[in-house]
């Protein structure tokens, strides 16, 4: 058993709960998009791209289906993405996202998001996450701290 099964279940809902606060507290200009309407936007076929902000490390372990890997400002920009395309950016826990989400906002894209929660949150629920092109059961904890976050055994 590893140490985030320590972790209990109310413990980690209060930290998710400060975790989205601290979020939200510091980019309070970037919209945020839940990993259940994620969800049903795929499902439904309108899906906006999903871009991955973390390291090429953690992307390797799994990342969400169809997700790019730009894991910064000129990394998008070199992709040629067009400002007015429905982006959602993610990361571990959605602080890294939620920079970049703010700095491209700056720079002239409109319909950026961050995924609440990000790719934690989204595992954490039973939903898919994929390492070339397969399905895999792991996510990278970025750091033993932050992966108290991601409950074992999804």
């Amino acid at each position: 058993m590893g140490w985030a099964a320590f972790f209990t279940k109310p413990l980690r809902s209060l930290a998710w709960g400060w975790v989205k606060r601290l979020v939200q507290k510091q980019f309070p200009g970037v919209a945020s998009l839940s990993t259940a309407d994620l969800a049903q936007q795929l499902a439904h076929g309108d899906p906006p791209l999903l871009i991955d902000v973390r390291g090429e490390e953690e992307y390797a372990v799994s990342h969400l289906p169809g997700a790019l890997h730009l894991p910064s400002e000129a990394a998008i920009a070199q992709a040629d993405i067009p400002p007015d395309t429905p982006l959602v950016l993610y990361c571990s826990i959605g602080y890294r996202s939620a920079r970049l989400a703010e700095k491209l906002q700056e720079t002239g894209y409109s319909k950026v998001k961050n995924l609440e929660g990000s790719i934690f949150e989204w595992y954490n629920q039973g939903r898919p996450v994929v390492a070339n092109g397969e399905p895999v059961q792991r996510v990278h904890p970025y750091s033993f701290t932050w992966g108290l976050l991601l409950e074992e055994g999804q």
